[in-house]
Parts: structure tokens; C-alpha cells; sequence
């Protein structure tokens, strides 16, 4: 009986603890299962932090890659430190 109380305790501790680690991001889906109005509201937050990047082409591959991640060089973007050092390819 000792035995199955504490096997009790410890699944009531994991799921407080689990709680906790989850933070608002459980939050975020507890509104969305409360009805379309509550999620609306967590949506447009989220869009509000989504930031639409450009992509740009290397100009030695051709790969395209975000502009922030990019690697420029003699006015044109590269893919890597190694694109840029052999430059554009004709």
C-alpha cells in the first residue's frame, strides 16, 4: 500500500514538474482549445513575431539562402566564406 502511494506522489510530482518546464508555450495550446475567438488572439501574436526574410542567390552555386545567413563579397552574395573567396562563377 506504501509502495502505491508513492508511486501516486511521484506521477502527481512529474506532472506538476513537467507543467512548470512546459511554461507558456502550454498556454498557447490551451488557447487554442478553447474556441477560435481565444486562438485568433494567439495567432496574430505569433505572426507579429514572424519576420519575412529576403532570400538571396549565391552567386558562385546558385544555392539560395536567407539573407542573414549569407556571406558578402565584392557586392554579390555567397553561401559560404569558401564561395566568396573564389567568386562569382561565370
Amino acid at each position: 500500500m506504501r509502495n502505491l502511494l508513492l508511486f501516486v506522489l511521484f506521477l502527481i510530482g512529474l506532472f506538476y514538474a513537467r507543467r512548470a518546464l512546459r511554461g507558456k508555450s502550454g498556454n498557447a495550446g490551451k488557447a487554442a482549445d478553447k474556441g477560435p475567438d481565444a486562438a485568433g488572439g494567439g495567432r496574430q501574436r505569433e505572426a507579429e513575431h514572424l519576420e519575412i526574410e529576403q532570400m538571396v542567390a549565391c552567386a558562385h552555386c546558385g544555392l539560395h539562402v536567407p539573407e542573414s545567413e549569407s556571406v558578402r563579397g565584392a557586392g554579390e552574395f555567397f553561401c559560404s566564406d569558401e564561395h566568396r573567396r573564389l567568386g562569382v562563377r561565370r
